[in-house]
Parts: structure tokens; C-alpha cells; sequence
């Protein structure tokens, strides 16, 4: 069976509602996965120069801890907002790792790790100023801090840059939870191009322990597509 559960939106429910769901996962024994911490897809927040927009990042952080207090979460993702169209490239990193270093501050007395989302930007979001594992492993060696590391998204890598075992062992040290989708279409695995039975072969071999997020749709409507979600991450994960 399933053994953790993940809620992109969990900071938007009512105090009450969160508990509840909390109590739930301890009686089922579920671990809490990642819910989103921080993330703008319409604004420039950690590339920019605004401060406002800044500290409304570090109000969000800070935030987040009390939430994942009262879910029992490890993990949190944050999402660097859009690149500035009238800022150089590498101002806008020296921004970014700089804001993450004031998150870290933040974060470290709780012990709750961000784990900092590439997106790509051909298929769903395209100005997103982090884009790829290898510009995100260069941001989280930068900050060199436990409480940053990377959500390798398989679905959106893919898109990227594909090349997902080599980037994989080369994003390992800063990769702290993975996430998985097909590709095109974003369903199940088994659906599109990625070998997910040798991917998760791979990580098993390597010995991860990290959640692995279900963040996709289901391919097939209604209780079919339910059944054929569980038997595609059967036949993925025989090896």
C-alpha cells in the first residue's frame, strides 16, 4: 500500500482541517510529503531586487514551519517565482541564493527541509527562473545548508533535459524527495516515454529512502483509471 501522502495545498486549509488530516495519517501510519511552502508562477520573488517580495517569501517560510508542526512534515516545496526580464542572469542567482541562505536561518532551528522545485518551461510554465537539476544542484551547493535541497521532479526533467539517471547520480547528494509523472500527458507510468521501471530500479539499487510523490493525473476516468493507476506502478516497480 501507499505509505505517505503529499498536499500541495495544505497551507491554504483551516487549522482544524489540517489536524484532522493529521490524525488521520497517524492512524494509517502515512508519512507527510511535501506541501508548497512558497511559489509564485505570475511574480519575480527570489530573482529580483524588491525586498517586499522578499520578505513576503520569508513570511510564507515562516509560516510553513507552523504547519508542518501541526502535519508532522519534513519537507516543504518552494518554487523561486519568474525570472526578471530586466536583471542579468547571474544578479538574479547571486538574488536567489541569497533569499535561500535568509530561509535557511529560518528554517534550521525546526529542521524542516525546502526542497527547491525545477519547473519546465516548454510545456507548463515558462518563465520560471529555475528550470533544470543541474542549475538547481549549483544553487543548492551554493546555499550548502541541510535545509535546501532539490524535489527532482521526473515529468518536468524530462522535459528539460531528459538524461534522468546520469543527472540523477549527479543531483544526488542535494536530492532530497523525488516526484513522478509520464511523459506527454503527465498521467501514470506507463503511459509515455520514461522508463520508470528502470528509474525506480535505479534509486532502489542506490539505496533511496526519499518519498516518491504521485504528481500526475490518471489516464483512464472513474474507477478503471483508479485500477489501472495501481497495476502501471505494479509493473513499474517489477524488477
Amino acid at each position: 500500500g501507499f505509505t505517505a501522502w503529499e498536499d500541495n495545498g495544505m497551507p491554504k486549509l483551516d487549522i482544524g482541517m489540517q489536524e484532522k488530516i493529521a490524525a488521520e495519517m497517524t492512524r494509517l501510519n502515512l508519512e507527510m510529503g511535501v506541501f508548497v511552502a512558497t511559489g509564485s508562477f505570475s511574480d519575480v520573488t527570489f530573482a529580483g531586487d524588491d525586498e517586499d517580495a522578499k520578505q513576503a517569501v520569508l513570511k510564507d517560510i515562516k509560516a510553513a514551519i507552523e504547519v508542518a508542526k501541526r502535519v508532522n512534515a519534513k519537507w516543504c516545496t518552494v518554487v523561486p517565482g519568474l525570472y526578471d526580464l530586466k536583471l542579468a542572469w547571474d544578479y538574479q542567482t547571486a538574488n536567489v541564493i541569497e533569499l535561500l541562505k535568509r530561509c535557511c536561518d529560518i528554517l534550521e532551528e525546526s529542521g524542516l527541509v525546502m526542497v527547491l522545485e525545477p519547473l519546465n518551461r516548454l510545456t507548463n510554465h515558462p518563465r520560471v527562473y529555475l528550470a533544470g537539476s543541474p542549475q538547481a544542484y549549483l544553487v543548492c551547493q551554493a546555499v550548502n545548508h541541510p535545509c535546501c535541497k532539490i524535489l527532482f521532479d521526473i515529468y518536468h526533467q524530462q522535459i528539460t533535459e531528459g538524461n534522468l539517471i546520469p543527472n540523477i547520480d549527479r543531483c544526488w547528494s542535494e536530492i532530497g524527495v523525488f516526484q513522478v509523472g509520464d511523459n506527454p500527458g503527465r498521467k501514470e507510468p506507463t503511459t509515455g516515454e520514461i522508463n520508470y521501471k528502470s528509474i525506480f530500479k535505479h534509486l532502489y539499487e542506490k539505496g533511496c529512502t526519499s518519498i516518491v510523490g504521485m504528481e500526475h493525473g490518471i489516464s483512464l476516468p472513474g474507477k478503471e483509471g483508479e485500477d489501472r493507476l495501481i497495476q502501471a506502478y505494479v509493473e513499474s516497480d517489477d524488477f
